[in-house]
């Protein structure tokens, strides 16, 4: 395998991608070496890792120093990965960003100990160093990483806005496959849990920040009742008991619930003239709902019904082209997603459109856009030429 870009007219065929790819087995002991070859020799400013949980977190800790030497290197663990391949699992994808084009600071965030004056005053420091150490760079980002299983990514989002100010955020919640048991985030050589790492970039190239999704509120609509914010548990819908209504309204019986019926009929929240979803993890013995996202008694919420997935995305990602095609796309993509591709024997259409489109990253067990906290979306960044702005 080698690193990968898409080579555009405008651009340079033999100067250093603007962001190089690579992928290998997760359980290869040979993995991070075959990798950095892959990259590329750099320099890089970054390296990104979508690392599957079947890989040895220990082994890689401790072969990271040698494989990337000098180089800021994050990562955590997916739910599935997209490597330049499309959608794949058991995999570690490798995503470069050369110092050529790109700078970055790296900030670590203690989600048990959450500051969110604090975390401002960071975030404005290094923003500023950035930007004087690289004034002539006028794209930026950021990009985080955050423990899928920690219960505070909505709480993380609200903090980081203040701080961040005009710059796009967006991002993604570590997975664990299918099994929601433990998530972690690589920073400063270890995985970690309740954690999250925020990449701040700025660079010499055009960069667009999105959000997708192809869900279409219906006229039903539902009220919680009884709910368990702290943990995003729904106890009641409409004064009944949350899977029994959720199912009423579906016309289902709550022993018909799966993953698969949460995945095709979401439900979404509207706020500030949007509407955003509120996705089912998953129903307990009890009947309760537990959610992905931040949930709360007195919240509104309406059902969604999908549009054809594949044909959907194809014309989102071209969308991203109209005025020149991105060299790469940088992409966080819900597990929702990914379930319901899989269901409706999608799975080989969508990953080949990821495939056409540059698009790599992995899924994920929600999604952070802005000062937002969403589900079943797809968020990321599309990475143009500089010359392509021109």
């Amino acid at each position: 395998m080698t690193a990968e870009s898409r080579t555009l007219p405008g651009a340079f065929p033999d100067a250093l991608p603007l962001m190089p790819r690579a992928h290998a087995e997760a359980g290869d002991p040979q993995a991070l070496v075959k990798l950095a070859r892959d990259l590329g020799p750099g320099p890089f400013a970054a390296v990104i890792l979508f690392v599957s949980p079947q890989a040895d977190r220990a082994a890689l800790e401790a072969g990271l120093g040698a494989a990337f030497p000098g180089v800021t290197v994050i990562g955590c663990t997916t739910a599935g990965e997209i490597s330049p391949e499309g959608y794949c699992e058991g995999e570690i994808v490798a995503v470069a960003l050369p110092r050529d084009s790109f700078a970055v600071d790296c900030l670590g965030i203690d989600l048990t100990d959450l500051d969110g004056q604090a975390l401002i005053g960071r975030l404005i420091r290094a923003r500023a160093g950035l930007a004087r150490r690289h004034g002539g760079w006028e794209d930026e980002f950021a990009f985080v990483m955050v423990d899928g299983l920690s219960i505070r990514e909505d709480e993380l989002t609200a903090a980081l806005g203040p701080g961040l100010g005009p710059v796009p955020l967006f991002g993604g919640s570590a997975g664990d496959g299918t099994r929601f048991k433990a998530t972690f985030i690589l920073q400063d050589g270890r995985f970690r849990q309740g954690w999250a790492a925020l990449l701040l970039v700025r660079t010499a190239c055009k960069v667009r920040v999105f959000s997708l999704n192809h869900l279409i509120p219906t006229d039903r609509r539902m009220v919680v009742t009884g709910a368990d914010p702290a943990r995003r548990v729904v106890h009641q819908i409409n004064a009944e008991p949350a899977a029994q209504e959720y199912a009423r309204l579906l016309g289902k019986d709550p022993a018909q619930l799966t993953t698969f019926t949460f995945a095709a009929h979401p439900v979404v929240v509207r706020l500030g003239g949007s509407h955003h979803v509120r996705a089912i993890q998953r129903m307990e013995p009890n009947g309760d709902l537990v959610f992905f996202s931040a949930i709360d008694e007195g919240l509104v919420l309406t059902l969604a019904e999908p549009q054809d997935m594949a044909a959907h995305l194809d014309r989102a990602l071209t969308e991203l082209s109209a005025g020149g095609s991105p060299a790469a796309i940088l992409a966080c993509d819900c597990i929702l997603r990914r379930i319901e591709a899989q269901e409706n024997q999608l799975f080989g259409a969508v990953s080949a459109l990821l495939k056409r489109h540059g698009v790599v990253g992995f899924s994920t067990y929600g999604e952070q856009l802005n000062s937002m906290h969403v589900n079943q979306t797809m968020t990321g960044v599309a990475i143009y030429p500089p010359k392509a702005a021109e």
